[in-house]
């Protein structure tokens, strides 16, 4: 599930790259990508449903799902510390502040260890489906967030300042799914 999540990020970060011109400075270049989360812009909509029809869950785990997401963006808050200038390239230290998923999905690995009973079907047999149902409702109940420094780095084009496409670990940390601990 985490290499489809990374796919999903790429798509939605390069939708959102295209969205994010026009701005008279690095810092409003970084405020509108991360406003096309937090108001579930249409382009970040059309993604999410795309990626989400080509995930292997049954029509409800795909509704949950949606849903996830969405909650994850909208709920994302952000502050914007400092901006740096080298002439075209500016560099924007933001603070995220996300819904924990990765703890979410750590700690539903863990009870999944302890209750493997639980996720088998009638004939004892490991049953997926089970189990991501459990996962997905821990991901739609939580509430605990973390939060994260990301640095933009940000490209003057044309007269327009255009975020560059963040690292992965930047994409998880916006969408809570960070492997803070080892």
């Amino acid at each position: 599930m985490k290499k489809k999540i990374y796919i999903l990020l790429i798509i939605i970060s390069g939708i959102l790259l295209v969205g994010c011109t026009n701005s008279m400075t690095a810092r409003e270049a970084v405020r509108d990508y991360l406003e096309m989360y937090v108001t579930l812009d249409n382009k970040v909509i059309e993604q999410i449903d795309e990626y989400v029809e080509n995930e292997e869950f049954n029509e409800e785990q795909k509704k949950i799902y949606k849903e996830i997401l969405k909650k994850e963006y909208s709920t994302l808050s952000y502050e914007i510390l400092n901006e740096t200038y080298d002439g075209d390239v500016a560099y924007v230290k933001t603070k995220v502040k996300v819904m924990d998923l990765y703890k979410v999905q750590k700690d539903s690995s863990d009870y999944y260890e302890n209750h493997k009973k639980e996720f088998n079907d009638e004939k004892g047999i490991y049953d997926k489906s089970k189990f991501l149902t459990y996962k997905l409702k821990q991901m739609m109940d939580a509430t605990e967030t973390t939060t994260y420094e990301i640095e933009f780095k940000v490209i003057k084009e044309d007269n327009n300042w255009n975020v560059s496409q963040l690292s992965n670990e930047d994409l998880e940390k916006i969408h809570g799914i960070y492997k803070y601990e080892e």
